[in-house]
């Protein structure tokens, strides 16, 4: 792969201020997104258009749309001269990015019951911005990220270490209360209950919002906080329309629960 960069780019620099304004870009679209999402959901699982021509079965559309996040970055590690990955600090970031995305492109894929169909266009987007992050996250990670040597030591990578691995946990559990709420043969939708859910209707948005917030702060980067942004914006949008749903859809929905922050949002 290196052969491949060398000929998109004449320099590590040039490569470096591409990362940068891919980064910068990233939060520019996640304002874009945001303002787009006052308006309209995210097409796809509960909210895709029953007019959609063209529709993916959703285990093959999680499998193969999130796959490249996983994939481009491996690629990038093993087959590239990446000059930082024998240094602590950029290794644990990148074990963060990896877990993340090997239980959710290998494993949660073939863990899903039912699904919707998800529409073809919604499936494309999702493919080209797993390989987008996926490059720009690794890629500076991997080459270019230079972090002080008592890095791990430092209050803010302890700290977005820890609410790392919560949101992680907690994104895995809520994802786990979710595929058990309905036995083997039964269809339709079911209140969420255990866990976050007794406090939030979208407790595995906040699981991996806050996942990726800590991701954010351990690596300390505008790709990074980017990423976190974009994540933030799509996911907070989602767990507002669900609250919404909940309440429209069960009459005995719990009036107490939160769509997102509990007790307060």
């Amino acid at each position: 792969m290196d052969a491949i960069l060398s000929r998109l780019f004449s320099s590590e620099e040039e490569e470096l201020y591409v990362l940068d304004c891919l980064g910068y870009f990233m939060i520019v679209m996640a304002a874009c997104t945001f303002v787009a999402l006052l308006f309209q959901d995210v097409p796809y699982g509960r909210y895709a258009p029953s007019t959609a021509r063209f529709r993916v079965d959703a285990r093959i559309a999680w499998f193969v749309q999130e796959l490249p996040a996983f994939l481009v970055p491996f690629c990038l590690v093993v087959w590239t001269s990446s000059a930082k990955t024998s240094l602590l600090p950029n290794q644990l970031v990148i074990a963060m990015y990896f877990c993340h995305y090997i239980q959710r492109s290998l494993i949660y894929p073939f863990l899903i019951r039912g699904g919707k169909p998800t529409p073809l266009d919604s499936f494309v987007l999702a493919i080209m911005f797993c390989m987008y992050n996926g490059y720009m996250q690794i890629r500076y990670l991997s080459h270019y990220a230079d972090y002080p040597a008592h890095w791990v030591t430092h209050p803010r990578f302890i700290a977005g270490s820890v609410l790392w691995l919560v949101g992680w946990l907690v994104n895995m559990h809520s994802d786990h209360i979710l595929r058990n709420l309905r036995k083997p043969g039964e269809t339709g939708y079911k209140i969420p209950t255990g866990g976050l859910f007794e406090y939030v209707s979208g407790a595995n948005f906040l699981g991996e919002i806050t996942e990726w917030a800590g991701f954010a702060l351990a690596g300390y980067s505008v790709h990074s906080t980017a990423f976190a942004i974009s994540t933030a914006v799509v996911l907070s949008s989602r767990a507002v329309s669900h609250h919404k749903w909940y309440h429209a859809k069960f009459e005995d929905y719990p009036k107490s629960r939160k769509a997102l922050i509990p007790f307060l949002f």
